[in-house]
């Protein structure tokens, strides 16, 4: 592995290997960052990433993640590795709560050791989750906070202790509030990555269902957009929260007729029942990150889509 720059920022990214995580790793070597990855393969690949990538296997409440951040003194952390399913959160919420709240207390230690440096840490919680079912839409940030789920809770919990972790080591920290991101390398496994899942089963033509009657709506953002934001981040002042999404909201059942016509696939939808935990209807202003950030999402969803089920055909060649 190459040594790193002299003079050159240094990034270190939880979940390096995962669907956004290895988009942002590419991005930040692309603006000469020098990067160490953590994360435990669990869902990530390392075949994400770029063979020369510092890339440390191990999960995110290993105490010796404290020892990575203090070896390698980051000017960035970048946290995006966690428990990220909702139904997960609500089947098991300590399990929710040991990675997504624990497992962070443990970086941020991490981060606190490193006495003699301010290092900068960037949250990526859920505009998706942490607000519940608002009555008033577009949600921005000052909306009222009400987690309907395990998830959500553990996420809203983080940006509560990073204003203490300030006053505890100097800390700096901004918060971005994703709407559901989707785009090339998504697990189409998931729960969250309904384009992924769509796209792969109608492409291998196989069974698959729609959780609730179809109608429900959420924000879509696609993932070069969110890089932008994250580095947009980075470069800024403020610690938000950013609502980092379209402002529109999307069912299953438009996604499922857009993708349909992108794969020519004719089977009718099939429906199951909803899922524990997820909202009715929730999509994002993202005014905030416009006025303070200058960052506006660039790609609409039926570029984006087209995008997704294209990387997905050359999977599937």
């Amino acid at each position: 592995m190459e040594a790193p720059d002299i003079g050159s920022k240094h990034a270190l990214v939880t979940g390096a290997a995962g669907f956004i995580g290895s988009h942002l790793v590419e991005r930040l070597l692309i603006d000469s960052y020098s990067v160490t990855g953590i994360d435990d393969l669990s869902s990530g690949k390392r075949t994400n990433l770029p063979a020369d990538v510092d890339l440390r296997e191990m999960d995110i409440r290993d105490p010796e993640v404290r020892d990575v951040v203090t070896e390698i003194r980051p000017d960035v952390v970048l946290h995006l590795a966690a428990q990220m399913s909702v139904a997960v959160s609500a089947r098991e919420p300590l399990l929710d709560a040991e990675i997504n709240v624990v497992g962070t207390l443990n970086l941020l230690e991490g981060i606190r050791a490193v006495d003699d440096k301010t290092i900068k840490f960037v949250h990526f919680s859920s505009g998706g989750t942490v607000h519940g079912e608002p009555t008033k839409l577009p949600a921005d940030e000052s909306t009222a906070v009400q987690p309907l789920s395990p998830y959500a809770a553990s996420k809203l919990a983080i940006e509560t202790y990073l204003p203490i972790y300030e006053r505890l080591c100097g800390l700096e920290h901004a918060v971005i509030r994703l709407g559901n991101v989707y785009g090339p390398r998504q697990d189409p496994h998931g729960e969250a990555g309904v384009v992924a899942i769509f796209a792969r089963a109608m492409l291998a033509n196989t069974p698959f269902k729609i959780f609730g009657d179809g109608n429900d709506q959420r924000d879509y953002v696609f993932v070069d957009d969110v890089v932008e934001a994250v580095i947009k981040t980075i470069d800024g002042s403020s610690p938000g929260p950013f609502n980092i999404a379209s402002g529109v909201g999307t069912s299953p059942n438009q996604i499922f007729k857009l993708i349909a016509e992108l794969c020519g696939y004719s089977d009718p939808a099939v429906y199951g029942p909803p899922r524990p935990g997820d909202v009715d209807k929730i999509y994002l202003d993202s005014s905030k990150a416009e006025r303070e950030l200058g960052w506006v999402p660039q790609i609409s969803l039926e570029d984006g889509f087209k995008t997704t089920v294209d990387w997905f055909k050359q999977q599937s060649d």
